[in-house]
């Protein structure tokens, strides 16, 4: 017998209804706020990076994105927390030390650098630059060589942690000239940076945003940058190529990574999103009045970019005999 027809759209609605919530809630994500977590201390590069794109993204997101600073054991707290989020809103700024020095310098992770996480985009670049306290009597990087070579070990800098970016480049710079210049790790950018401007410490490598304003009000001054050119903002500053260590480069690199776990639709409208946000008008201006790069390239792009920064500072690393603390 056949039904009746409307017994028959009765059940038609009655499971178009039931399918409706799964439906709706497929397409509602993010359904709450989405936590950024930055695995620094605050004061630093990266959470200028992350405060800028996390505004924006929340423009078109529908749900406002907050940043949330989590330091400690060189980034690989928060790397752990978010590697293993359930709640489906919580991200992670990916950096060069999460991403290409801890996998060199810790026996072993907490996380795994490529198989916990799925790439979004590279966010941003931002030079390194290299600073001294004003008392020290050196213009440039010519002369901190020469003082420091003539008072080997007298002479420290300051990082943000072993294995850090400040860390990587200062260490980079060591072998690249042969000078012997004491390290001092600090837990977060914000915290050396204290000691650096109030004398406690002789110089730094910092990415270039966290260090502008003091070095535009005189507190710091900067005697080499990282970058392949002359920075539009320091034009009287020399790179360190320049000083005669040809094709020297030292960049820092921001950008966003969410559990690997995540649902595929969820990621590319997280890609979507987020490209967007980096490569908007006001993150560019942003960014760039603060000596950053704004980048937003694909997650493929992304992905293989680590790849390739992981090639790279692997035998820097090793030749520096780069290791945490206590290890």
């Amino acid at each position: 017998m056949n039904t009746p027809l409307f017994t028959r759209r009765q059940w038609l609605g009655g499971a178009a209804a039931l399918a409706a919530p799964s439906l709706v809630q497929a397409q509602a994500w993010p359904s709450k706020p989405l936590r950024l977590v930055v695995p620094f201390a605050p004061g630093g590069s990266s959470e200028i990076v992350a405060r800028a794109v996390a505004a924006e993204m929340g423009k078109t997101l529908g749900q406002n994105v907050f940043v949330d600073n989590k330091p400690g054991a060189a980034g690989n707290i928060a790397m752990q927390e978010v590697a293993h989020s359930t709640d489906g809103h919580t991200l992670v700024l990916g950096h060069i030390g999460t991403l290409a020095v801890n996998p060199y310098i810790f026996p072993s992770l907490p996380y795994h650098p490529t198989r916990d996480f799925a790439p979004v985009t590279l966010l941003s670049k931002v030079p390194s630059l290299y600073v001294v306290h004003p008392d020290l009597p050196v213009r440039t990087l010519p002369e901190f060589i020469a003082y420091a070579k003539a008072r080997p070990g007298q002479l420290n800098y300051g990082s943000a942690g072993n294995g850090s970016a400040g860390h990587l480049a200062f260490e980079y710079l060591k072998m690249a000239s042969g000078a012997f210049v004491l390290h001092v790790p600090y837990r977060g950018t914000g915290p050396m940076m204290t000691d650096l401007l109030a004398g406690r410490l002789h110089a730094a490598a910092v990415g270039a945003p966290a260090l502008l304003p003091f070095i535009k009000a005189g507190k710091l001054r900067c005697i080499a940058t990282g970058t392949t050119q002359r920075l539009p903002q320091l034009p009287d500053v020399g790179t360190v190529a320049e000083a005669g260590y040809k094709g020297f480069e030292m960049t820092q690199w921001y950008g966003l990574l969410a559990p690997s776990s995540w649902p595929k639709a969820n990621l590319a409208r997280l890609e979507q999103e987020a490209v967007r946000a980096a490569r908007s008008t006001l993150v560019k201006d942003k960014l760039a009045a603060d000596t950053a790069l704004a980048v937003g390239n694909s997650s493929t792009e992304f992905a293989a970019f680590i790849q390739s920064e992981q090639a790279r500072w692997k035998p820097v690393i090793e030749r520096a005999r780069i290791r945490p603390e206590g290890v």
